[in-house]
């Protein structure tokens, strides 16, 4: 691939134009809003201007309502020898083209699973899909040439491919991406007229469930309107669970022993249920998930802090596998955890020590 042109400059489209640029592909922007365009230019995305003739691969990052129309638009101009997009929803977008009589040899729908709580062009960043997979979606029209190029892309992206079925594809980001999202929102939404002294217990945990929470609601109504019936029955699913956990809570309020066992049976099979879907979340590089060790160590919130323990784990010789920090509420300081191999856990522990940090047990 020598040239590329991304259409639709916000937080995908200009990452994969940067990721492109710093491998030696001349990226041209296009955008409905011209200013956006010339923003990702001038972080080194690309230029703005029109290419002379078809490039070898478009990019539309438009949303997902709008996939198609930009798409059709760009294979009846002719500029480019293959298409692809990369909206969250992928049957759609393919069923409307079809509808529309176009070709769809020079096309193939594409999904890169990475993204931010922020958008728009000065959200991205080259190498935002490192690692991450990125599903493609042909089928038995796709033409060689095409998919080829969509390799080429993930690979210059340094992401993972990941070959599925559109609507298998649709229904699996219902699952782990759409569903979570709105939960995530139902979870926030109680916090918005909390009193005060509730919301500054806030911790961790809360932290964790309500951070996708903080992403631009339009963007995901785009999103989710591409996407409704798999997210509905998942939805549906999960308000039947949250009827039984009902049922149990209000059992363990009654006064008869047998009802109180009947909720706690049923509180006990929810948590278990949910630790044998946990443990099937992908661990590290994407591999099986692993146990790993906390060392837990109170840090104060000054510069550098995070650097030296970080350095002395290393002269420690030990590798961090994952780290979370929890900020203490209304003082200067944190409690970072240090995930480690469990062999490794002492060995740190010691290390850190002897450096004076204060270690939580």
């Amino acid at each position: 691939m020598r040239t590329a042109l991304v259409i639709g400059t916000g937080l995908i489209g200009t990452s994969a134009a940067l990721a492109l640029s710093q491998r030696g592909v001349v990226v041209h922007l296009a955008d409905h809003d011209p200013e956006q365009a010339r923003t990702a230019a001038a972080l080194g995305a690309g230029t703005d201007g029109t290419p002379d003739g078809p490039v070898d691969l478009a990019i539309v990052a438009a949303p997902p309502a709008h996939v198609a129309d930009v798409l059709a638009d760009a294979m009846r101009r002719g500029v480019a020898r293959g298409y692809l997009d990369v909206a969250s929803v992928k049957g759609g977008p393919r069923r409307e083209l079809q509808a529309r009589g176009l070709d769809l040899a020079s096309y193939i729908g594409t999904h890169p699973m990475s993204g931010r709580e922020k958008s728009g062009p000065l959200a991205a960043t080259g190498d935002l899909f490192e690692g991450r997979p990125w599903v493609l979606t042909p089928t038995r029209d796709t033409d060689t040439e095409v998919l080829n190029l969509a390799l080429e892309l993930v690979s210059h992206c340094r992401a993972v491919p990941v070959v599925m079925d559109a609507d298998a594809h649709d229904r699996a980001v219902a699952l782990v991406s759409h569903m979570p999202h709105l939960m995530s929102s139902m979870v926030a939404a109680r916090l918005e007229h909390a009193e005060e002294a509730a919301v500054r217990l806030c911790g961790q945990g809360i932290r964790d469930v309500t951070r996708i929470a903080a992403s631009d609601p339009r963007m995901w109504i785009d999103i989710l309107s591409a996407n409704p019936g798999p997210v509905a029955d998942l939805l549906t699913d999960v308000a039947a669970d949250l009827e039984e956990t009902v049922r149990a809570l209000r059992a363990l309020q009654s006064s008869d022993e047998d009802k109180r066992r009947e909720g706690s049976t049923g509180i006990e099979d929810v948590l278990r249920r949910g630790n044998a879907g946990q443990v099937r979340v992908p661990g590290k590089h994407g591999s099986a998930p692993r146990v790993y060790e906390v060392v837990a160590v109170l840090i104060d919130d000054q510069p550098g802090q995070l650097a030296r323990i970080f350095a002395d784990a290393g002269r420690a010789g030990v590798n961090i596998e994952d780290v979370r920090i929890e900020h203490a509420t209304g003082q200067q300081a944190g409690l970072i955890q240090l995930m480690v191999e469990p062999k490794a856990a002492p060995v740190l522990t010691a290390g850190l020590r002897e450096r004076g940090w204060a270690i939580r047990q």
